[in-house]
C-alpha cells in the first residue's frame, strides 16, 4: 500500500517507521533479516531501505527491500539517489521495485562517491532529488505506480548552500513536482523543528512531514553523525551528555529517554502524525523507546493524535536493558555476533564497547570499528551516506603535503598534540586511552609507519573507568594491545619475517594493499577478540573482534580515504600525486599481541625486532 494512503488512514493515532541499510557482508545481511523480523512484530507503518552512498549497495538494497515487502509483508520504502544514476539505471531500479511489489520511493540527490571532490551527476537529467520526482511523475510506466517521498533538513542542509527560506522554497518545488510526503534529516532540537515546520506549512506545503529520530547509541557516534548531518545541539543536551559520556550504558539510557521525550513533544504538538526511526540496524534502543511510549502493541494499546496512552508512567524507562530470556548459551554464543558498527575509521582512539551475546543486544554498543562481520550493523552508519570532512576543512587542517616526509610530519605533530588536532583518519584530538601508549606510537610514526588505530593492553580494569571502561557499571574490561598503520611493501616483508621468527606464536597480523592482496598468519576462520568484558549476571561480552572479512572491509574504507584526501587538491598537483601514490603503493597493517597481561609486550617486540 502507498505510504501517503496509509498515513491518511491512520490519522487517529501516531505511527512509526523503521529505516535499515544493507550490511556489507552476507552473514550480516542474513542476521539483519532476523532483526527485521523481530522489529516487524511491533507493527511499523512501513520499513525504509537505504540505497547507500553512491549507489554502491543498490543490488543489496533491492534484494533487502524485496524481502521485507514480499516475505515479511511490511510496506517498504526504497531509497533512490541520483548518484551514479542515468535514465537506464533509474528505469531498471524502478522496474525492479515494481516487480517486487514496492509502491514507495524516497527520492534523494545522494552524496558524491568518496574520492570525488564535487557532486557531479552521471546523467545531467538527474542532478537533484526533484529530478527523480519529476521523472517518475512524467513517466506513463511509473507515475501511478509509486508514492514518492523527499528529504528535508530542519537544521539546514549540510552543504549550507542556501538560507532556510530558499531551502523551503526548494522543498515546495519538490512537492509541487509530485512528492507525496517528506522525511526529515535527524535533529535533536524539537522547538527549532516545530518552528521550521510552521514555516513549511505557511509556505503552502501540506503533505505529511515525518520527523527523523535517531536514538543516541554512543557518544562518539553521536558526535560524528551530528557533524555529518549539521544538526543543531541544544546547550542543555550537550551538557547532560558530557556528564555521562564515559559510561556507555548511561549514554544509551540517556538516548532512550531523550528520544522518548522528543516524540512525546512532537506528537503532543498535534502537528506530527508519526515518526521515522533511523535504527542504524540496531534493535534494542528503538524497542525500548516504543515500550516507553506504550506503542509496542498498537492493536491493544489505543493511541490518539494528541494523547499517548501507556500502562507505565510517562517517564518510565527500564533500568535493565538486558532481558533474561534473551540470554544465549555458550554454544550459540560461539556463533553469534557481539558488537559494532563498521564506523568511519578513527585514528588511535578507544575502540572497545559491547554487551551480552543476545540476538537483540549483541551489537548495541557500536563503538568498535572491528565489530564482528556477522553483525547486522556491520556497514555504513550514516543516515543517507556522506563524508564528514569538507574540502576547506581538509586543506586548513592538513595543509599541502608534497612529500612522504610531509606526511610523516603531519602524523607526528598530531600525536604531539600540537597545532594538528585531526587527521583524515580521525575526527578529533587524541583520546586519553591513546595517551597511555603515546611514546610507542610516536616511535612508529617517526619511522614512517603512520598509525591509524591502536589500543593499549588492559587486564581487568573497572568498566566505569573513564579512560578504558565501557558497557554497564560494576564489571571488568580487558584488551589486547594492537596497532594499525600504513607501511611500504618492503617493511611489510620485514614485519612478517620478524613475527614468524620472534613472535613466539603470540602475535597475529593482517596486511593488505589497495589492489586486494592480503597477507596474514590468521586462519581463514580465525576470530580474534581483542576487547571483552565481564558484567554481573551476563555472559562474557566480546565487543571488538579482528578477523579477515572485517579487516578487508575496513581496508577498502581506509584506502578510499586516501582517494578522498587526494581529491581535495587539483589534478596534477604535487599533493594529489603524493596521496594517490600512497593509496596505490602502501599497505595497511594490523598487528595484535595476545599477552594482555603484559602492557609492554607488543612494544617490546617492535623495539627489539624492528626499530633498532
Amino acid at each position: 500500500m502507498k505510504l501517503a494512503d496509509k498515513i491518511a488512514a491512520h490519522q487517529d493515532w501516531p505511527f512509526f517507521t523503521f529505516e535499515f541499510f544493507p550490511p556489507k557482508t552476507n552473514q550480516g545481511f542474513e542476521n539483519l533479516l532476523s532483526r527485521i523480523s523481530r522489529l516487524s512484530k511491533l507493527n511499523p507503518l512501513a520499513i525504509s531501505i537505504t540505497w547507500g552512498a553512491s549507489g554502491t549497495t543498490k543490488d543489496r538494497s533491492l534484494e533487502l527491500a524485496g524481502l521485507t515487502q514480499q516475505d515479511y509483508g511490511v510496506d517498504t520504502v526504497l531509497h533512490l539517489t541520483c548518484t551514479n544514476m542515468e535514465k537506464g539505471t533509474v528505469d531498471d531500479a524502478l522496474r525492479a521495485a515494481k516487480e517486487r511489489g514496492i509502491q514507495n520511493i524516497l527520492a534523494l540527490r545522494g552524496d558524491p562517491p568518496r574520492g570525488q571532490e564535487y557532486w557531479i551527476p552521471t546523467d545531467p537529467r538527474f542532478a537533484h532529488g526533484i529530478d527523480l520526482v519529476s521523472y517518475i511523475r512524467s513517466s506513463p510506466e511509473f507515475s501511478s505506480a509509486f508514492c514518492i517521498g523527499v528529504a528535508a533538513y530542519p537544521d539546514g542542509h549540510p552543504d549550507r548552500e542556501m538560507d532556510e527560506d530558499a531551502e523551503i522554497d526548494k522543498l515546495k518545488d519538490k512537492v509541487d513536482a509530485g512528492a507525496d510526503y517528506i522525511v526529515t534529516q535527524l535533529f535533536y532540537d524539537v522547538d527549532n523543528f516545530l518552528r521550521w515546520l510552521g514555516k513549511v506549512r505557511d509556505r503552502g506545503i501540506n503533505v505529511p512531514v515525518i520527523p527523523g529520530i535517531m536514538p543516541l547509541q554512543t557518544y562518539s557516534s553521536f558526535l560524528r553523525l551530528t557533524k555529518l548531518c549539521g544538526s543543531k545541539i541544544p546547550a542543555s543536551l550537550h551538557s547532560e551528555l558530557e556528564a555521562v559520556k564515559h559510561d556507555d550504558q548511561q549514554v544509551k539510557e540517556f538516548g532512550i529517554r531523550l528520544a522518548t521525550d522528543m516524540i512525546r513533544k512532537l506528537v503532543g504538538s498535534g502537528k506530527v502524525p508519526g515518526v521515522h526511526f533511523c535504527t542504524l540496524n540496531l534493535e534494542k534502543s528503538v524497542q525500548r523507546v516504543l515500550e516507553s511510549l506504550g506503542w509496542t502493541n498498537p492493536r491493544d494499546t489505543p493511541r490518539t493524535k494528541n494523547k499517548l496512552i501507556a500502562d507505565t508512567p510517562g517517564d518510565a524507562v527500564h533500568t535493565n536493558s538486558v532481558d533474561s530470556e534473551l540470554l544465549v548459551t555458550p554454544i550459540t554464543a560461539a556463533h553469534s555476533v557481539t558488537s559494532g558498527l563498521s564506523s568511519a575509521p578513527a585514528a588511535d582512539r578507544e575502540l572497545g564497547s559491547g554487551e551480552i551475546n543476545s540476538a537483540t543486544t549483541w551489537d548495541e554498543f557500536p563503538n568498535g570499528r572491528f565489530g564482528d562481520f556477522k553483525s547486522p550493523a556491520f556497514g555504513n552508519q550514516d543516515q543517507w551516506g556522506g563524508s564528514v570532512v569538507t574540502r576547506p576543512e581538509a586543506t586548513d587542517a592538513w595543509g599541502n603535503p608534497k612529500t612522504l616526509d610531509d606526511l610523516t610530519s603531519l602524523f607526528v605533530r598530531y600525536l604531539d598534540n600540537s597545532e594538528i588536532l585531526t587527521t583524515p583518519f580521525t575526527q578529533g584530538p587524541l583520546s586519553s586511552e591513546t595517551r597511555m601508549i603515546i611514546t610507542h606510537l610516536q616511535r612508529l610514526n617517526k619511522r614512517g609507519w603512520w598509525t591509524v588505530g591502536s589500543q593499549p593492553a588492559v587486564d581487568g580494569a573497572p568498566s566505569e573507568d573513564e579512560v578504558v571502561g565501557w558497557g554497564p557499571r560494576d564489571g571488568y574490561v580487558f584488551q589486547k594491545c594492537f596497532v594499525e598503520f600504513f607501511a611500504n611493501r618492503e617493511d611489510v616483508a620485514k614485519i612478517e619475517k620478524a613475527i614468524e621468527k620472534e613472535g613466539g606464536g603470540w602475535i597475529s597480523y593482517f596486511a593488505a594493499d589497495q589492489k586486494g592482496e592480503c597477507r596474514t598468519n590468521v586462519p581463514d576462520d580465525g576470530r580474534n577478540a581483542v576487547t571483552w568484558g565481564i558484567f554481573p549476571g551476563q555472559e562474557i561480552a566480546q565487543s571488538t573482534i579482528i578477523e579477515r572479512e572485517s579487516f578487508l572491509s575496513w581496508k577498502e574504507e581506509a584506502f578510499s580515504i586516501w582517494s578522498e584526501w587526494a581529491s581535495f587538491y587539483p589534478p596534477g598537483s604535487a599533493e594529489r600525486k603524493l596521496l594517490e601514490s600512497v593509496r596505490d603503493e602502501r599497505w595497511l597493517v594490523s598487528v595484535v599481541h595476545h599477552d594482555f597481561k603484559n602492557p609492554m609486550a607488543l612494544w617490546t617486540f617492535f623495539e627489539e625486532s624492528l626499530l633498532r
